[in-house]
C-alpha cells in the first residue's frame, strides 16, 4: 500500500503550477460547489436547444442523451481526480500545461475563455427569446442589456455572495425540473380528473426512431453539449473550501443527478406532445413550455417560462464567472497581459470580468441586426470549442495517471480500468466532432474553431517569443 501522505506531497511538489493564483479566496463551500456546477449545466442545451435535437432524434434523443452520459461520466470522473490534487482556478489549463505542453495549457485556458464569453451572449439571447412568450413586441436587444447589467453586478461580488446568489438560481432549476418531472408523470398515468396520456407519443409518428439510428447520433453534438458545465467544478476548486474533500463528493452528485434529470426531464416531455409538435427545428421559445401549453395545464406554461429564463440567467451567471477567472489563469501565468490579473479588495478579478462581458455585447449587436439567428450562431461556435476543451482534458489525465503512478490508489474519487474509459471517451468526442458537418446550423463549427485555435497559436508564440526576449535580456 503506498504512503498515505504520497497524494499531499505529490500535491505539494507542484504547488508552483498555481501559486501565482495566489489572491483568490477560498470561500465556496460544497453546497455552493454543487449548485452552481449544475447551474452551469442545466440551460439552453437543454430548456431551448433541445428543440433542434427532438427535430433530428424525435423520441430517440431518450438514447441520446443516456449516450451523452456515458461520456459526461468519463469526464467529470477525469477532472475530479486531477482537481483534487491541482485545485487551481487555471484547472485543466494547468493540468495540460504541466502534463503536455505549455502551448496545450495555454490554448485550453483561452479556448475555455473564448468558449465561455461567447456561451455567455448565447445563454443571454435565450432570456429574450423566452420573454418573447409573454412580451412579443419588445425588441430582443433591451432584455439582453438588461439581463448583462444583472449578471456583470452579481459577478462583482465578492465570492461567497455570488456563490450564494447562484446557488438559489439553481435551486429554482433544480426544483422545477423535479416538479416538471413529477406533474408529467401524474399526466402520463392519469392521476386526478386528467385521462391518463400514456406513451403512445413515442411509438406514432414514425415510431421510437423516426430518423434510425443516424438521428439518434446526429442529435449527440447538441446533447453532449447539455453536460458541458460540469467542467466547472474544476475551476471553482480554485476557490472551494477543503478541496480534496468537496470536489470529490460535489462531482459525484452533480453527474448523477444531471444524467437522472436530463434522462426523465425529456422522457416526459417526449410523452406529453407528440414529437413532431416541437421538434420543428426552429427556436422560438422552449420545448419544456410548450410542453405545458399543449396539455393545457392552467398557469404551468406561464411558470416553467420563469424557470427556463431563472435557467439561462444561471448558465450565463455561471459562464461569466468561468471566463473571468480562466482570463484572469492566463493572465498570472503570464500569457495575456499583466494588469487583466488585477483582483479587488475582496478577491475579485475586476478587470478580467470587464473583458469578460464581450459576448454581451455580441449578443445585443446581433439580436439588433439578426435576432432570429443570433442565438444557434453564437451557441454553435461554443460547440467546437468545448470538444477541443474536452479533449485535451482527457489527454491530460493519461499523462497526469503516469506522472501519479501507485499514488492513484490514494485518491479519494478515481476512474476505473483506467485507460479505456478516458480513451474511449476521447474517440466518441471526436466522432461526434466529425458529426457536425451533417447538423444544420452547426455545419461549419469546427472548421471555424480550426481557424480560431490557429490565431490563438499565433498568440502563444508571440508571448512566447517576449518570454524569450525578457530572459535573454536580463
Amino acid at each position: 500500500m503506498a504512503d498515505s501522505k504520497g497524494i499531499a506531497a505529490f500535491a505539494k511538489s507542484v504547488e508552483s503550477d498555481y501559486s501565482p493564483e495566489a489572491g483568490l479566496h477560498r470561500r465556496l463551500t460544497e453546497r455552493q460547489l454543487s449548485m452552481i456546477a449544475i447551474g452551469g449545466a442545466i440551460g439552453v442545451g437543454l430548456f431551448l436547444g433541445t428543440s433542434i435535437s427532438i427535430s433530428l432524434a424525435g423520441p430517440g434523443l431518450i438514447v441520446t442523451y443516456l449516450l451523452g452520459a456515458v461520456i459526461a461520466v468519463v469526464v467529470a470522473y477525469v477532472i475530479a481526480e486531477m482537481a483534487v490534487v491541482h485545485p487551481a482556478a487555471g484547472s485543466f489549463g494547468v493540468y495540460a500545461e504541466k502534463y503536455l505542453h505549455p502551448w496545450a495549457g495555454f490554448a485550453v485556458r483561452a479556448t475555455y475563455g473564448i468558449v465561455q464569453v461567447i456561451a455567455i451572449g448565447a445563454e443571454v439571447t435565450a432570456v429574450a427569446i423566452y420573454f418573447a412568450f409573454w412580451f412579443p413586441a419588445v425588441p430582443q436587444w433591451i432584455w439582453v442589456g438588461i439581463a448583462s447589467v444583472f449578471l456583470v453586478t452579481l459577478n462583482a461580488l465578492q465570492v461567497n455572495r455570488f456563490g450564494e446568489f447562484e446557488y438559489w438560481f439553481a435551486l429554482i432549476k433544480f426544483v422545477a425540473i423535479v416538479c416538471f418531472i413529477g406533474v408529467g408523470a401524474a399526466l402520463i398515468v392519469g392521476l386526478g380528473h386528467r385521462p391518463a396520456l400514456g406513451v403512445v407519443n413515442f411509438t406514432r409518428y414514425g415510431g421510437f426512431l423516426p430518423f434510425g439510428w443516424r438521428g439518434v447520433w446526429l442529435a449527440l453534438p447538441l446533447v453532449i453539449t447539455s453536460y458541458m458545465g460540469i467542467e466547472v467544478i474544476a475551476v471553482t476548486s480554485g476557490e472551494a473550501e477543503n478541496p480534496e474533500k468537496s470536489i470529490p463528493r460535489a462531482m459525484r452528485n452533480i453527474v448523477y443527478r444531471l444524467i437522472i434529470f436530463y434522462v426523465l426531464a425529456v422522457t416526459v416531455m417526449l410523452a406529453l406532445v407528440p414529437w413532431n409538435h416541437m421538434g420543428t427545428g426552429g427556436l422560438n421559445g422552449s420545448p419544456f413550455v410548450r410542453a405545458f401549453a399543449m396539455v393545457g395545464v392552467p398557469y404551468a406554461a406561464g411558470i416553467m417560462n420563469f424557470v427556463v429564463i431563472s435557467a439561462a440567467l444561471s448558465s450565463a451567471n455561471t459562464n461569466l464567472y468561468l471566463s473571468t477567472r480562466m482570463l484572469f489563469s492566463l493572465s498570472r501565468g503570464e500569457y495575456a497581459p499583466a494588469w487583466i490579473g488585477g483582483l479587488t479588495s475582496g478577491g475579485v478579478p475586476l478587470r478580467a470580468l470587464a473583458i469578460s462581458t464581450g459576448g454581451m455585447i455580441a449578443a445585443i449587436i446581433l439580436a439588433f441586426y439578426n435576432p432570429k439567428g443570433a442565438f444557434l450562431l453564437l451557441y454553435g461556435t461554443a460547440v467546437a470549442g468545448m470538444f477541443f476543451v474536452w479533449l485535451v482534458i482527457l489527454a491530460s489525465h493519461l499523462q497526469f495517471r503516469k506522472a501519479l503512478g501507485a499514488r492513484v490508489r490514494e485518491l479519494p474519487l478515481r476512474v476505473p480500468w483506467h485507460p479505456y474509459p478516458t480513451l474511449f471517451a476521447m474517440f466518441l468526442i471526436v466522432a461526434i466532432a466529425i458529426s457536425t458537418v451533417w447538423v444544420h446550423g452547426l455545419t461549419y463549427t469546427v472548421p471555424t474553431y480550426a481557424v480560431l485555435l490557429v490565431v490563438v497559436t499565433g498568440v502563444y508564440m508571440l508571448f512566447v517569443a517576449r518570454r524569450s526576449r525578457s530572459i535573454s535580456s536580463s
